[in-house]
């Protein structure tokens, strides 16, 4: 799937929550949905859990 096609998908839960549910319960989908793709990506490998940690600890930088 491309960017887009997700982007709209995700812009479409969103809206049908918060029209249906209110903005409390859009805000707790899409903090569900951002620590969702988080986890996902570093499932993947595309993110280095341990150095998400230092940088989360200020151990390093993100550079």
């Amino acid at each position: 799937m491309s960017a887009t096609v997700v982007g709209t998908a995700v812009g479409a839960v969103l809206g049908i929550v918060a029209v249906t549910l209110g903005f409390w319960a859009f805000v707790v989908v899409a903090v569900a949905m951002l620590v969702g793709a988080l986890v996902g990506r570093i499932v993947s490998g595309d993110i280095d859990s341990r150095r998400l940690l230092d940088v989360l600890r200020g151990r390093r930088s993100s550079r």
